[in-house]
């Protein structure tokens, strides 16, 4: 349309021009003016064609700075959950460091209520598999091949209980454990049988002493448990023996809450 105003426009002035219709200072103004028209649409279209290539250049800029903001806002949103994460870990890290502290505190406690049977040899106080452990040699406390308390494995079983049964809220597992020579009695047909029978036997005296019936059970563990080889006499006499476990509260372990959403 430009193009075809100016080629008339020129035209136009050559036509008038040779019909000798306006002077020559009307012609040269009037293609003067033309010119300058010319010139003026050529800036124009000159500045157009650069006022497409910024706004091009700010449609890339946006997009480079909304994908910026995008990922941005995306690693914040990791950063934050990041942050929650080792937050989390720092709270259980916390708990289980005071757990420690509390089971080192219970454990120190149950060694100074039992330092004096420890120092005489009748019991050792251990920890086994995580667990706080009681330990009394059945040979200490019953004859040979018995399920009855000597006099002074009675008197040991009623010092140790009434000592058990001051600590509140702990609950305790009365296990019978034997050597690996075997038995075959009427009474007790095999070591399952005696073992069992001591845990009872231990287990209803701790009653009969003052402990909450609740608070205690018992097992047997027969001759699978030892806590030494039975190649030798002595360690035989270790393997025999009644171990009273302290039950773990599992409800004060971190990620209890959980697991008893869990299991619901």
């Amino acid at each position: 349309m430009k193009l075809t105003l100016k080629v008339l426009g020129t035209a136009a002035l050559l036509g008038l021009a040779l019909s000798g219709c306006v002077s020559s200072g009307k012609y040269k103004t009037a293609t003067k003016d033309l010119e300058e028209r010319n010139s003026q649409l050529q800036a124009a279209k000159t500045e157009n064609e650069r006022l497409a290539q910024e706004r091009a250049a700010l449609g890339d800029k946006l997009t480079t700075t909304e994908e910026a903001l995008m990922k941005s806002a995306k690693d914040r949103g990791q950063l934050r959950a990041s942050l929650d994460e080792m937050k989390k870990a720092m709270a259980e890290l916390r708990e289980r460091q005071a757990e420690q502290r509390k089971r080192l505190q219970e454990f120190e406690d149950l060694t100074r209520r039992f330092k004096r049977l420890t120092d005489a040899g009748t019991l050792a106080v251990q920890i086994v598999d995580g667990k706080m452990v009681v330990s009394l040699g059945s040979d200490v406390l019953f004859p040979s091949g018995s399920a009855k308390l000597s006099s002074a494995g009675l008197e040991a079983v009623k010092e140790v209980s009434k000592q058990l049964a001051s600590i509140p809220g702990k609950r305790y597992q009365i296990e019978g454990h034997t050597d690996n020579i075997p038995i075959a009695t009427a009474v007790f047909p095999s070591n399952w049988e005696l073992a069992s029978a001591r845990a009872l036997t231990v287990v209803k005296t701790m009653v009969e002493t003052g402990m909450p019936a609740d608070r205690v059970s018992a097992a047997s563990y027969s001759e699978y448990l030892p806590v030494k080889p039975n190649d030798t006499a002595e360690n035989r006499a270790a393997n025999r023996r009644i171990a009273i476990v302290v039950v773990p509260d599992l409800s004060s372990l971190p990620g209890y809450d959980e697991l008893q959403k869990l299991a619901k």
